[in-house]
């Protein structure tokens, strides 16, 4: 099973109060991490809890190789592979997201989950209707990124 992670809103809330305490990640942080002032907004025990779910972790944000090369080692992952996305972005005007068509192509049919926070219900009635496997689309609130509760869900969701 895939899960596509987004970055901005979903591991890194927009409303966060502060960096979180001073963490040692399992890899050493490489220096491109100074272009992102705002990575230590991100709970470094996000990693963790991901790689627990079991699913084939998958990056799905504008971030690119910026995702590997400095917010994998904070979290303590490996590279992941990423969605490379089209050039292209005519989804607006159709209420669909621009990343739902390329997730859905990226998933081949496989089982998927994908956490974003500008996920709306036009992306679920059109991977309803489009996308063979099984899946589910979990809206994260910006301001605060992904919660108890929303682990709670991938987990129960996960394990059915």
């Amino acid at each position: 099973m895939l899960l596509f992670l987004d970055v901005d809103g979903t591991l890194l809330p927009f409303g966060a109060a502060g960096p979180y305490p001073v963490y040692a990640p399992a890899f050493p942080l490489p220096a491109a991490a100074a272009e992102h002032p705002l990575l230590s907004r991100v709970d470094p025990a996000l990693g963790a809890r991901l790689a627990s779910l079991g699913c084939e972790l998958v990056w799905a944000t504008t971030w690119m190789d910026d995702a590997n090369t400095c917010l994998a080692p904070w979290l303590g992952l490996p590279q992941l592979p990423l969605v490379d996305w089209p050039d292209a972005d005519d989804e607006g005007r159709s209420g669909l997201h621009w990343k739902t068509r390329p997730l859905v192509s990226w998933a081949a049919g496989r089982p998927f989950v994908w956490v974003d926070d500008e996920i709306t219900e036009a992306d679920r009635v059109w991977v309803a209707g489009h996308h063979p496997g099984r899946a589910l689309l979990r809206r994260v609130d910006a301001q605060r990124g992904l919660t108890d509760r929303d682990f709670a869900v991938l987990e129960e969701w996960i394990g059915r």
